[in-house]
């Protein structure tokens, strides 16, 4: 398991803080070699991600993705706004007026916040599914600019198409492709024209993100519920996109909400370090969370989301930080419950590494589980379609319908996830960690943990391609096995892993996309001790098997 480091929870050396000045020089001056892969585009389950100092997103791979994503809308027949957001990492101004150029010279409408601010990714999806409504033609799509919770050195680019969720593999590597084919060609073919006449040429327009989404969280939240119950609620933006939204949200419905830090900084100082010593806004890190932690006991519930405001991190006066999988099956225990006008067929939605208390929870309603690989792609037709009534995931990302059962993001959406903890306390008088430890009581109690194993990238590949076959598991902690899957049951998707299951526990690993590690998440519904020997034999069968 890797190593916590002794600066972790703690706050941040001013001498570790990254270089902003240098940081944005290195995104304009630096160029990328197409030839090297560290350096080229590319597209993970959160699109393109990096940082200028490790020339991984600099100019050149805004420019050349945007004109790929320009290339795109023109094959498919998009001519709609393009709604357009960042958050607040050093490198999303830069990049922002670096595809602000390329949109205009394409002559794309694109809509750029009108009080030049931060947009969360939520609400580009409530845009985008906003202005799509009821059209079959001129349809919008988006982009947001957000590495998510990465360090403060990073930055990211990503796409929704109309469906307003993020993009799938099939768009994802066409725009990787063409990006990296500009960039080897010299930038030639990426149109471009100087930021200052971009800013005014007539397809850029200035948009209100804040207005309707706050408008809109009522029918989503029973904010009238919230205010009359008189919740006291903690709130910390992490110093990220949702900063600005909180106070129009707390005077639109008059709900008694504290924001307890509304400092934007692109070091991220006022962050404590997170498990390896390093600043990432991470809100379901108890490190990254220390601060709003602390001050638990002066709300009746807490919370916080990370920079792009996709997701949530609970604080409970009752225990503190809820781990992520306690929080999604709480909210899905509560919102079936009190959604009345929900369909009877609207399913749940869950990715094959979140817990197992899920699925106990999801048979206590009566309602169908949809198990998934890892990534919130997997539940953008569900959501749109209203045929999932909560979609979420093990990292702390969920989305859910509107209380008549229309969708309202099929992104992930940090900022009803909170409101929702507080929704939870105002109707039942407990908050989500006793409405658990209630669940807990009637279908058992779930260890959970992820741990991360060192692992060859050959050993990865080896990982990837592991069936039943070769691992040859009959037991696992002195449990018969039950099953094993490389494919996730609700879709038949593969996951780029192996799970093991057995009647009280079960694991999963998969290889890392960035780093020399695989991933075990393993749960038991016993003890910890009996958790310690899945994780075990997991790594001694993994190893075998290599």
């Amino acid at each position: 398991m890797t190593a916590q480091n002794p600066a972790a929870g703690k706050p941040v050396d001013p001498a570790s803080l990254v270089n902003v000045p240098r940081l944005v020089t290195a995104y304009f001056t630096s160029k990328p070699d197409p030839a090297d892969p560290a350096q080229r585009v590319a597209f993970g389950t959160s699109g393109h991600r990096g940082s200028s100092l490790k020339n991984s997103f600099n100019e050149n791979h805004i420019l050349a993705t945007t004109q790929a994503i320009c290339d795109h809308r023109r094959e498919t027949g998009l001519t709609g706004p393009l709604f357009i957001g960042i958050d607040t990492h050093a490198l999303a101004e830069p990049a922002l007026a670096s595809a602000v150029e390329v949109f205009a010279a394409n002559g794309v409408d694109i809509m750029i916040d009108e009080r030049g601010g931060y947009t969360p990714t939520p609400v580009i999806s409530h845009a985008i599914l906003s202005y799509n409504k009821g059209r079959t033609g001129g349809l919008a799509d988006g982009v947001v600019v957000t590495p998510s919770h990465n360090p403060p050195e990073d930055g990211g680019y990503k796409y929704n198409p109309p469906h307003g969720g993020p993009a799938d593999t099939d768009v994802t590597s066409k725009v990787e492709k063409a990006a990296n084919a500009y960039m080897a060609a010299g930038m030639k073919d990426v149109a471009r024209m100087p930021y200052e006449r971009a800013r005014k040429a007539p397809s850029t327009h200035l948009h209100d993100y804040i207005g309707p989404y706050v408008a809109d969280l009522g029918n989503a939240v029973d904010m009238a519920l919230i205010k009359s119950a008189g919740v006291r609620i903690g709130i910390d933006p992490l110093g990220g996109a949702a900063v600005h939204y909180w106070q129009p949200i707390i005077e639109h419905y008059g709900i008694d909400a504290v924001v307890v830090n509304e400092a934007v900084d692109p070091t991220f100082r006022f962050m404590t370090a997170d498990w390896d010593g390093k600043i990432r806004m991470d809100c379901s890190s108890p490190f990254a969370m220390a601060s709003l932690i602390q001050m638990r006991d002066k709300f009746d519930v807490a919370f916080a989301n990370d920079t792009d405001a996709d997701r949530h991190g609970i604080v409970t006066r009752s225990n503190g930080l809820m781990n992520p999988n306690h929080f999604l099956a709480a909210a899905i225990a509560y919102l079936f419950e009190h959604r009345p006008q929900w369909s009877r067929q609207a399913a749940i939605g869950k990715t094959i590494v979140s817990s197992s208390i899920i699925d106990r929870v999801a048979r206590k309603l009566n309602r169908n589980l949809v198990e998934t690989p890892v990534g919130f792609k997997w539940f953008v037709e569900g959501l749109g379609a209203g045929a999932f009534g909560f979609a979420g995931e093990e990292s702390a990302g969920a989305s859910f319908l509107k209380k008549d059962g229309s969708v309202w993001t099929t992104d992930k959406d940090g900022v009803v996830m909170g409101l929702l903890a507080a929704e939870i306390l105002g109707r039942t008088g407990r908050d989500p960690s006793q409405l658990f430890t209630g669940l807990t009581a009637e279908l058992g109690v779930p260890y959970y943990e992820r741990i991360d194993v060192p692992a060859t990238p050959k050993q990865k590949n080896a990982l990837k391609a592991l069936g039943p076959e070769q691992l040859d598991m009959r037991e696992l902690a002195g449990e018969p096995v039950s099953a094993v899957r490389t494919k996730a049951p609700g879709n038949d998707q593969s996951f780029g892993g192996i799970k093991v299951e057995t009647g009280m526990g079960w694991f999963a690993a998969r290889p890392s996309g960035t780093e020399d590690v695989y991933k075990i998440y393993a749960e038991s519904f016993r003890d910890q001790n009996h958790l310690k020997l899945i994780q075990e034999d997991a790594q001694r069968a993994i190893a075998k098997a290599f």
